[in-house]
């Protein structure tokens, strides 16, 4: 008993401590101010996360709703989020607490991409697709700074193109055709302005 307490007291000595200038450093475990429960745990080198943090969800079982994995290189980490089944919901790089490079969405307890995005300094910067469960694409669209600029599609999931137009600065400009789900041409037109 004696060596048990021994142990456990050199473990709990080894956690969520400070460095001679007051920066974490070692392992850290956080927990729910109210339940008590762990609400994460990863490791500090001086201040600066390293390595891969686990974030559990506010329940008994204590699921993994997050992980982080730190990059010293080049200050990133890479973030995957999960539902409590345990199924992937997003990933992607966060640099400077801005999402960063390529970001993918999942459908609901699927491994099928729904959404795949990319991001430059937090914002919304290249071509974003958006697929069916069956892996298809349903919507294609260009984004410049976080708007919407250049073209955009949206498909049936058989392929059919309904709506075909062109964004400048998150509005509608130049030709747009607009299509019933039979492929048979609705609306047809130029905007401008």
């Amino acid at each position: 008993l004696l060596a048990l307490f021994f142990t456990v007291s050199i473990f709990a000595q080894d956690i969520n401590k400070l460095d001679e200038k007051g920066k974490k450093h070692g392992t850290w475990k956080g927990i729910y101010e109210e339940s008590k429960r762990p609400r994460y745990e990863g490791t500090f080198n001086h201040g600066k996360e390293i390595g891969v943090f686990k974030f559990y969800d506010d329940t008994k079982d204590g699921t993994v709703i997050a992980t982080r994995e730190f990059n010293a290189k080049d200050n990133s980490c890479y973030t995957i989020f999960y539902n409590q089944k345990g199924n992937k919901v997003s990933e992607g790089k966060v640099v400077n607490k801005k999402y960063e490079g390529e970001w993918k969405y999942y459908h609901e307890d699927s491994p099928q991409i729904m959404t795949q995005e990319f991001y430059k300094n937090g914002e919304l910067d290249g071509l974003r697709k958006v697929f069916y469960v069956s892996g298809k694409i349903a919507e294609e669209c260009n984004y410049t700074a976080g708007v919407k600029n250049g073209a955009y599609k949206k498909y049936t999931e058989t392929g059919i193109i309904i709506e075909e137009s062109n964004y400048k600065n998150g509005e509608f400009d130049g030709p747009a055709v607009f299509r019933s789900s039979d492929n048979v041409v609705m609306a047809k037109g130029n905007f401008v302005n």
